[in-house]
């Protein structure tokens, strides 16, 4: 038998599935029928999930393990900062250490155990980048050759301005007020940039930000291959980036920016160093179950747990009492 941990950074599921520990290694096609398998609602294990974290060694100098985001449709994302914080907290408890260098699909990336947010709720943060605002980097066409920041896009939806920030998956976000947050148009439009569309044609995460005041948002996102999640780690911090770029007097760099979700909140500092931007996103790093598995169902996508295979941890009601002393800031639920 072997181990699948669930875990989650702001209500961000997933399943962590360690690599190093199996016999044989999963490849990529079993990487993505196990990820479609077992993060289903309704035929996979515990409720589901977001994707699967895939934890391997790192051929790379100075980093200490690797990190792949496998998507519950199968795809592969380039990033996960919420995942990256969960798997920062695994590779720390594995070899006993509190900063250090995670592989992801496109950088080395700097992560480090921070003070808990409370009794119980771990946290780490995890930087952020590259940033891109390039077309060639999301892609995306027909909406000119030049970046878009802070850019009306009737096409999308009248009236709202977007900006688009590869972090360095691809980033579509629009400041809206309570109302627009609330209503149906962030669907539609998440639905129909991830479709076959002229616009973005590998699809694109797609945030709305409400401003709650200085260095405060409140930020729900339609990801990629996922559709609405609790939150998405990677949107938090590109829009954080956008506040402090198109609202420099209430969004400041090198300052701690409160951003809720509707899985919690989290904390960034968006950083500009010369050309270079970068962010830190700081958030909990939470395990709620681990979960005995019999390897060979692994490798056929075919995972089936009893209660018996199944540790609980106390870790989710610690974080959800976190939750409840949060304020109220928009009518958007969590989903536990």
């Amino acid at each position: 038998m072997v181990q699948l941990r669930k875990v989650h950074g702001s209500e961000n599921h997933f399943f962590l599935l360690d690599q190093t520990t199996l016999s044989e290694k999963l490849n990529d096609a079993e990487l993505t029928a196990l990820a479609q398998q077992v993060t289903d609602p309704a035929t996979g294990i515990l409720n589901g999930a977001d994707g699967v974290l895939v934890v391997d060694e790192s051929t790379h100098d100075n980093v200490l393990g690797q990190m792949r985001v496998i998507n519950a449709d199968g795809s592969e994302a380039s990033m996960c900062g919420n995942g990256l914080r969960t798997v920062s907290r695994y590779l720390a408890e594995k070899h006993h250490t509190n900063q250090f260098k995670v592989e992801t699909l496109q950088a080395d990336l700097q992560v480090s155990r921070q003070s808990d947010l409370a009794a119980n709720v771990p946290a780490f943060s995890v930087e952020i980048s590259p940033v891109r605002f390039n077309p060639s980097a999301f892609p995306f066409e027909n909406l000119g050759d030049q970046p878009l920041i802070d850019s009306p896009v009737p096409a999308f939806l009248p009236g709202l301005n977007f900006t688009a920030i590869a972090v360095p998956n691809p980033h579509l976000i629009s400041f809206v007020d309570e109302e627009e947050i609330n209503n149906d148009d962030l669907g539609k439009l998440g639905t129909m940039l991830n479709k076959p569309n002229e616009y973005f044609t590998d699809g694109v995460n797609v945030s709305f930000a409400q401003i709650l005041g200085p260095n405060q948002l409140f930020v729900r996102t339609f990801e990629r291959g996922v559709g609405f999640t609790n939150a998405c780690g990677t949107g938090m911090s590109a829009t954080s980036l956008a506040f402090a770029m198109v609202h420099p007097n209430l969004g400041h760099f090198d300052d701690p920016i409160t951003v809720y979700n509707p899985g919690g909140m989290v904390k960034t500092k968006v950083h500009k160093d010369a050309d270079r931007y970068y962010i830190d996103l700081i958030g909990n790093a939470t395990q709620t179950h681990v979960i005995d598995v019999d390897e060979a169902d692994l490798h056929h996508a075919n995972v089936t747990v009893k209660t018996t295979d199944v540790t609980e941890t106390d870790e989710e009601a610690a974080y959800l009492n976190f939750v409840d002393g949060l304020p109220t800031v928009s009518a958007v639920e969590v989903k536990k």
